[in-house]
């Protein structure tokens, strides 16, 4: 699995490089990142501090590369690397790989509104015995509809299905591992202050069916960021929450768009 990992992370590097010269030349539109639609290729790398209820912590990095197609497909690794201090272990945590694809945009003086399919899928590339991973599949397919407020707020709803594999660790008995089956709604909602500055925050809700019975997790996202070079670079910081789970993540970073 690691392999497999190092070498799609390989190809998508290697695909940005080949295509970031030709991009610059045939693009010339402003980047607009207060838009999550708006589908860019670019590297996200970020600083990460995580609090578990236990008294866990975690620190660590994380990378988003993001290679855009065209103006309308995406696909998106996550790799983080985490230090869990209660078992003093560094290194892979769960991998996660995204494709987006735009079905429907409008977007007018007057009227703004995108229909965006999903499929998002998070592999357990982690230590599971380290505190460093789930051991889990987690595979979901979904749909994001965005529209405007305003000429300064943006909502993005979306619904996606979700289910997640069984423990493959050997720690947990085989009578305590179980899938689980269900959904997730969020309302992502995108505020932007000015040109430079914008907010996203996501409330969001997982219901799944595990063993028969349904479990609800309350979540949510807020992430503040600043346009520093106009299509170039960009800061953000970010306060991701899990109040059902009491766990608490802070990641600061900075985006290169490329």
């Amino acid at each position: 699995m690691k392999q497999f990992t190092v070498i799609l992370l390989l190809a998508i590097l290697s695909i940005t490089t080949v295509n970031s010269q030709e991009k610059a030349t045939t693009e010339s539109t402003e980047v607009d990142a207060s838009n999550p639609t708006n589908l860019y290729t670019q590297v996200n790398v970020l600083g990460e501090y995580t609090s578990l209820k236990d008294g866990t912590h975690l620190y660590g990095m994380r990378a988003n590369v993001q290679y855009s197609f065209d103006p309308n497909n995406l696909v998106l690794a996550e790799i983080p690397l985490l230090y869990n201090d209660a078992t003093s272990s560094f290194g892979l945590s769960d991998i996660r790989v995204r494709y987006f694809t735009i079905a429907k945009r409008v977007m007018t003086a007057e009227k703004f509104h995108v229909i965006a399919p999903f499929i998002d899928l998070t592999l357990p590339t982690g230590s599971f015995e380290n505190g460093l991973g789930s051991s889990s599949f987690v595979l979901s397919a979904g749909v994001v509809y965005g529209f405007s407020v305003s000429k300064k707020i943006m909502l993005f709803p979306g619904l996606s299905a979700v289910h997640v594999t069984k423990p493959s660790t050997d720690l947990i008995p085989d009578a305590f591992k179980f899938s689980g089956t269900g959904f997730l709604t969020q309302a992502n909602m995108s505020i932007r202050f000015n040109k430079s500055w914008f907010l996203f925050v996501n409330p969001i809700v997982t219901m799944l069916n595990t063993n028969g019975e349904w479990n609800e997790a309350w979540s949510g996202e807020f992430n503040l960021n600043h346009m520093i070079i106009q299509n170039k670079l960009k800061a953000n910081i970010g306060y991701f929450p899990n109040f059902t789970n009491e766990l608490n993540t802070i990641r600061l970073g900075a985006t290169f768009f490329i």
